[in-house]
């Protein structure tokens, strides 16, 4: 299954160090241990920070010559801090490199061979105009790709305008359940409703063929217009959920592509998002071996 992941690659930087993240990052990289042939598509700055970067996306099996280099910005940083049960929030640092990708025809044409399956986008890269408009070509010159929606809200990155211009691009979205209500707030003029209310609704709108919300320990809610189902979570030890949802999204995209039930589906997505969760960093090192439902 081929995907192509456009999106932000920047340091989380934390009191104790430095790990390499950015959401669309962490899914191209936890999708490519699935073993899943994935494109990254990012830019990083001419610095240190930049050249080390690649190097570790080299190193997780990311192809380096679709993550660009700019001097227009510095490589994206962002600045975590971890609550007691080890939630993160986040200072992003902007304008950062990611936000100075860009693609000529022989480019796109040239990363759309083969044809992607899926196309991964989120909300904060794409509140940046020109890059917008990168992803909007590369949809639709991959008009039989689907398009995979992580939302991802990040604080000062979206308005209600964003949202709707998105949410209309995507075949399978995901967000978290805080998320539902303030998407549904500003996107769909809901002021509160239950998780399958909006979910009918946001179809009904933008024709969402798949909605998954995330719920923490509690697993997750996959919708169809055909279908709901709740899967219940893995116990986990949080050393911090950094990359987490990131690593739940790409396994939950690769058990859709191989045709998997929702169930069958929602289960093996939190049964990776419990095991990342565990570990220190966005993208630690872990095998599919260990995802027995015994061993978590």
């Amino acid at each position: 299954m081929r995907i192509v992941s456009l999106g932000e690659i920047l340091w989380d930087v934390f009191p104790d160090g430095e790990h390499l993240g950015g959401a669309p990052f962490n899914f191209a990289a936890h999708a490519r241990r699935l073993g899943d042939d994935v494109v990254f598509l990012s830019a990083v700055g001419e610095d240190a920070r930049g050249r080390a970067a690649v190097e570790r996306a080299s190193a997780l099996g990311l192809p380096s010559d679709a993550i660009q280099q700019t001097a227009r910005a510095p490589t994206g940083t962002v600045q975590v801090e971890l609550d007691p049960q080890g939630q993160p929030s986040y200072r992003i640092v902007r304008p950062a490199a990611y936000d100075f990708v860009r693609l000529d025809d022989l480019k796109l044409a040239a990363l759309l061979r083969p044809t992607p399956d899926w196309i991964y986008f989120g909300t904060l890269h794409l509140a940046e105009v020109e890059v917008r408009k990168l992803a909007r070509r590369l949809l639709d010159a991959a008009p039989g790709a689907r398009a995979f929606y992580d939302v991802n809200l990040r604080p000062d990155s979206y308005s209600p305008d964003l949202l709707r211009e998105l949410l209309g691009w995507a075949d399978v979205l995901k967000l978290n359940e805080d998320e539902v209500q303030q998407v549904g707030a500003l996107a769909l003029g809901l002021e509160e409703s239950d998780l399958e209310s909006f979910c009918r609704r946001g179809a009904q709108e933008f024709g969402w063929e798949t909605v998954c919300i995330t719920r923490g320990a509690d697993g997750c809610l996959l919708w169809t217009p055909h279908e709901t189902v709740s899967v219940d979570g893995y116990p986990a030890v949080v050393a911090d959920a950094v990359g987490a949802g990131d690593a739940f999204s790409a396994a939950l995209v690769h058990r859709l592509g191989d045709g998997a039930s929702l169930r069958e589906a929602g289960d093996f997505a939190n049964r990776v998002g419990a095991l990342v969760a565990g570990r220190r960093g966005a993208v630690p090192a872990w095998s599919v071996e260990e995802l027995s439902p015994s061993r978590l």
